[in-house]
C-alpha cells in the first residue's frame, strides 16, 4: 500500500497507517461512548418521569448539605450568584462563600447586600489552610443559611478546604460562585444518596450548560438564549458532547474521573479522610475524584460515582480567545498533573475498570491528543514543502475527519433535543447546527493550540490558576 509519491520511504506509510490507526481509535471509542450514554439516559428519563422531587422538601431522610462556592473577584456575578444559591428548592442546606482574598469589591458587596456582621463560629479544621481572617453570618433572618469566609488567597483548593472545614453537614457541594443554578438543583443531587444500596455513594455530579446571552432575574434563570459569540456558542456543543455523549457512559461503567468543579457533591468524610482539595494542582476537582476513588480501592471499600444527566447548572462561558488559553490551558495542566500524581494506576488491575480503562483513557485521548495532533500537523506541512504529499488521500482524510466530527456534534444537538429541549427556539436550534460546520475549522484548533500551550507551561513550571474576567450575566428586573 503506498499513499505518496513511489520515492517515498516505508517510513512516511508506516507514519500515515498510525495516523490513520489512532484516528479510527478515538472515533471509535466516541461513539462507543456516545451509544452507551444514549441508552443510559433513556434508562434513566424513563425510570424519573415519575419521581416527584418536592417528597424530598418533607422527607426525613433528605441528606443534609453544606454548598461551598469559592469567589475571587467575582463582583460583576455575585449578587446574582448567592441570591440564587440561597433561593433553591431544598430545605436541609446552607450555603458558604468564601471570599479568596478578592481584590475587587465582592467582600463590600456581600456585606451591603446580605447584612453581614462578623460572628464567632466554632469549628475544628482537619485541612490545614490559610489564615482566615473573619467568618460572617447575616443580621437579616432571611438569609440565615449564608456564612460568608473571608481569608488570605491561597487559591480556588484553598477556599474549598477552608468550606470542608467549616462545613456542619455530612455533604458537601462545592460550585463555582459564577454559576446559576436550577431550582430544583440539590433535589436532583441529592437523590442518588437516598438510593444507594450496599455501595456507598462518595460523589455525585450533573450537567454543566452554558449561561452567556440568557436572562438572570433574582438569581433564577429566566430565559435560555444561544450565545451571540461564536466562539462560546461553540462551547455549547462542547458541553453537550462532554456531558450527554460522554459522561453519561462513564457513569453507567462507574469509571468517572471527573465531576466538573463547577457543580459537583461529595462525602464530606471520605473527602476530609483523603486529605480534601490539592493546592498543588489546577485540576484540583479531577485530582480529588481520583484520589477519593483511589482511597476506597486501596482499603477495599465498596463505594460509587453517581452521575446525572440533568442540566442542573449555568455558567458563564470564556467569549475572547485570551480567556479561552487561559482556561484551557489549565485544565491541561490539571489533567497532567493528576494523571502525573496517580501513575501507579495506569493500567494497574488493583484499580480495576479505573486502572484498566479509565486512566489509559484520559492518557491517550485527553492527555496526548493534542500533542499528537500537532505533531501530525507539521510532519504534514513538511510533505507539503518537499512536495511528498498526496493530495488525493489528504483531502480525503480531511473530509472524513471533518465529517465526523460535525456528525458527532449533530448527534449531541439531537440528543438535547429529544431529551431536556433547552433551546426551544428555531433560530437558537439552526445557530447551534451552523457552528457545527464551522466548529472544526475554528475552534478545534484552538482547543488544540491552547492544550500546546498547556504543555509549555507545565514545563516551564507555571502555577496558579491566572486571573478571569467575568462579563457577567443579563439581567432581567
Amino acid at each position: 500500500m503506498t499513499f505518496f509519491n513511489p520515492e517515498i520511504t516505508w517510513f512516511l506509510d508506516v507514519y500515515i497507517l498510525l495516523i490513520l490507526g489512532y484516528a479510527i481509535l478515538i472515533m471509535s471509542s466516541y461513539l462507543i461512548l456516545a451509544y452507551l450514554s444514549t441508552k443510559e439516559l433513556r434508562r434513566y428519563l424513563k425510570r424519573n418521569s415519575f419521581v416527584d422531587y418536592e417528597v424530598l422538601l418533607t422527607s426525613e431522610y433528605a441528606p443534609k448539605l453544606s454548598l461551598i462556592a469559592p469567589a475571587y473577584n467575582e463582583g460583576l456575578t455575585i449578587e446574582e450568584n448567592v441570591k440564587s444559591l440561597l433561593s433553591l428548592n431544598y430545605n436541609n442546606y446552607q450555603v458558604i462563600v468564601v471570599n479568596d482574598g478578592s481584590k475587587d469589591n465582592s467582600m463590600e458587596i456581600l456585606t451591603k447586600t446580605y447584612d453581614l456582621v462578623l460572628t464567632d463560629l466554632d469549628f475544628h479544621p482537619k485541612i490545614e489552610t490559610k489564615k482566615i481572617r473573619g467568618i460572617y453570618t447575616s443580621k437579616n433572618a432571611a438569609f440565615k443559611k449564608l456564612i460568608v469566609v473571608d481569608k488570605e488567597n491561597g487559591g480556588k483548593a484553598d477556599a474549598l478546604n477552608v468550606g470542608l472545614n467549616i462545613a456542619q453537614n455530612p455533604y458537601v457541594v462545592c460550585i463555582d460562585v459564577d454559576c446559576i443554578l436550577d431550582k430544583d438543583s440539590l433535589l436532583k443531587l441529592a437523590k442518588p444518596f437516598l438510593e444507594s444500596y450496599g455501595n456507598r455513594i462518595i460523589a455525585t455530579g450533573g450537567v454543566v450548560r452554558i449561561a452567556n446571552q440568557c436572562v438572570i432575574k433574582n438569581g433564577r434563570l429566566v430565559e435560555v438564549n444561544v450565545p451571540d459569540v461564536m466562539l462560546s456558542r461553540i462551547q455549547v456543543l462542547e458541553y453537550l458532547r462532554a456531558f450527554l455523549l460522554g459522561r453519561m457512559a462513564w457513569g453507567k461503567l462507574d469509571g468517572l474521573l471527573l465531576i466538573s468543579g463547577a457543580f459537583g457533591a461529595f462525602d464530606k468524610e471520605i473527602a476530609i479522610l483523603s486529605g480534601g482539595y490539592s493546592t498543588k494542582t489546577v485540576g484540583e476537582d479531577m485530582e480529588l475524584i481520583v484520589r477519593m476513588r483511589r482511597y476506597m480501592l486501596d482499603n477495599k471499600l465498596p463505594y460509587s460515582v453517581s452521575y446525572i444527566p440533568d442540566p442542573l447548572c449555568w455558567t458563564e462561558a470564556p467569549e475572547d480567545f485570551k480567556i479561552f488559553k487561559k482556561q484551557r490551558s489549565r485544565w491541561m495542566r490539571g489533567t497532567i498533573e493528576t494523571l502525573s500524581i496517580h501513575r501507579r494506576m495506569f493500567l494497574n488491575p488493583k484499580y480495576k475498570l479505573l486502572g484498566m480503562l479509565s486512566v489509559p483513557y484520559w492518557t491517550l485521548f485527553e492527555f496526548l491528543a493534542p500533542g499528537i495532533e500537532f505533531i501530525g500537523l507539521l510532519i504534514t506541512v513538511v510533505f507539503i514543502v518537499f512536495g511528498l504529499l498526496n493530495w488525493h488521500f489528504f483531502f480525503l482524510l480531511l473530509f472524513f475527519v471533518y465529517s465526523f466530527a460535525v456528525f458527532f456534534s449533530v448527534i449531541a444537538l439531537y440528543s438535547e433535543e429529544k431529551t431536556y429541549h433547552k433551546y426551544p427556539k428555531q433560530a437558537d436550534f439552526f445557530k447551534l447546527l451552523m457552528a457545527a460546520f464551522i466548529e472544526p475549522f475554528y475552534f478545534h484548533p484552538l482547543t488544540v493550540y491552547a492544550a500546546i500551550i498547556g504543555y509549555k507551561e507545565k514545563i516551564m513550571g507555571t502555577k496558579g490558576w491566572g486571573e478571569m474576567t467575568r462579563k457577567g450575566f443579563t439581567k432581567k428586573e
